[in-house]
């Protein structure tokens, strides 16, 4: 096909590649600016892209959305051209040995429920709340969380009625088994509040290292789900919260507490988090701890009025970290120092205020995917995961790039926007 995409974006090499098709790296022609490109074959058996350009349209403004910039047919491929976005969280996890601080923990809660709440108030489920589906920013956006793969969400209620889908049963499982609720494992058609358990699960999952119901073994997916699934029911939360905070407990409690249509309590569950912050006298400075571990004698302070200092010495306590083994550590040490030195410009904190915006919604046409249990193949930008939409993995490509390269995180912190089931738009730039 053409190397240059609704005129004005030219391709570069092949960084990802998944059951959505394939992702390149592109690049602005007028303006010079990076861009993440989706390719899928217009003969696809399954085609996505129009279903997702679809979302990305219905939700476009809010904070920690990606920019939808163009969608169309080029030869025999739908394209659509996106923002390029950072490392996710599930990468920054890893290069922080599978651990997060509190600290950080709950500057991302306050993030990951706003993004939620946004999604929410457009009208749609996720449901596929995971750490590979947040992404970081880059450049000015590096402390901003993105979240991405709106390939599974669902429209749980119209508009401009308000009516609600209805509650259903003996329904297969939706999203991923690691993260799901537990009214999902029972087969209960999910609604809001099983968005909020399962963000409830990533939580836990960052500042404990591992969830109990990992690494279980079984003959059959079915099997490892019902596991999971028996695992996750027999697992008090005062358990899995054990040693924690007492307000990840009470997160939980109200989660499971919401019946199918009610509406959470999104500001409730910030203040948990927020009173917590403040009584353990950490400060919204935007320092997590992969800021730490690249710069712990030099970190970038933002100060009142936007502008940032240098502090020398650590900015704040650093936590007990568990050995992953040279390999894990050497895989993303290039990649944070590389992240590190795009992102270091970054002169003011992100002010995260979801924009609940008023006007009316374009109203999606009907569509219909089918819930599966499957692990979908997911990919970063070059990458696939054993067991996640995106992961980290450079890029083996070896394909010629025909845009001038800069050292910047793209050659490593490669992601995907992955997504299930689309529908239409014409080409057009967004």
């Amino acid at each position: 096909m053409d190397r240059v995409i609704g005129g004005k974006f030219k391709l570069g090499r092949k960084i990802g590649s998944g059951s959505f098709g394939e992702l390149y790296l592109g690049v602005n022609v007028q303006t010079g600016e990076e861009v993440a490109v989706k390719l899928e074959s217009v003969k696809t058996k399954h085609p996505q892209l129009h279903y997702e350009s679809k979302l990305y349209v219905l939700l476009q403004g809010g904070t920690g959305i990606p920019h939808l910039k163009w969608f169309g047919v080029e030869a025999d491929y739908n394209v659509m051209v996106i923002d390029l976005l950072g490392p996710s969280l599930e990468d920054l996890f890893n290069y922080c040995s599978r651990k997060l601080s509190l600290k950080t923990v709950l500057m991302l809660a306050d993030q990951l429920i706003n993004r939620v709440e946004y999604m929410h108030s457009r009208g749609f489920l996720h449901r596929d709340i995971k750490p590979d589906n947040f992404l970081m920013g880059l450049g000015r956006k590096a402390n901003q969380v993105y979240v991405i793969d709106y390939g599974l969400a669902k429209k749980y209620r119209d508009l401009q009625t308000h009516k609600h889908i209805p509650y259903r049963e003996n329904k297969n499982l939706t999203g991923t088994a690691r993260y799901a609720s537990v009214n999902t494992h029972l087969g209960i058609e999910q609604s809001r509040r099983d968005d909020l358990e399962s963000l409830g699960y990533v939580l836990m999952y960052f500042l404990r290292g591992s969830l109990p119901w990992q690494g279980l073994r079984a003959g059959t997916k079915k099997q490892k789900y019902d596991k999971i699934s028996e695992k996750k029911v027999s697992t008090s939360i005062e358990v899995l919260c054990k040693s924690y905070p007492s307000e990840f407990v009470s997160y939980f409690q109200y989660c499971r507490s919401l019946r199918f249509e009610d509406k959470p309590d999104y500001s409730y569950l910030k203040r948990l988090f927020r009173d917590l912050f403040i009584r353990e006298g950490y400060s919204f400075d935007y320092v997590f701890d992969w800021t730490v571990l690249k710069y712990p004698r030099l970190v970038v302070v933002p100060e009142v009025g936007g502008r940032a200092g240098l502090a020398a010495g650590p900015a704040i306590e650093r936590p007990e970290r568990i050995s992953v083994g040279r390999e894990v550590r050497d895989r993303f040490s290039g990649a944070a120092e590389a992240f590190s030195k795009r992102n270091i410009s970054s002169t003011s904190p992100c002010h995260d205020h979801s924009k609940n915006k008023a006007a009316e919604d374009a109203t999606l046409s009907k569509h219909a995917h089918p819930d599966s249990g499957k692990r979908r193949s997911s990919s970063r930008y070059g990458s696939t995961s054993r067991r996640a939409v995106v992961t980290s993995r450079p890029s083996s490509s070896g394909e010629p790039n025909d845009i001038p390269q800069k050292p910047t995180i793209i050659n490593r912190w490669s992601h995907v926007y992955h997504t299930k089931n689309p529908t239409c738009l014409g080409g057009q730039n967004i």
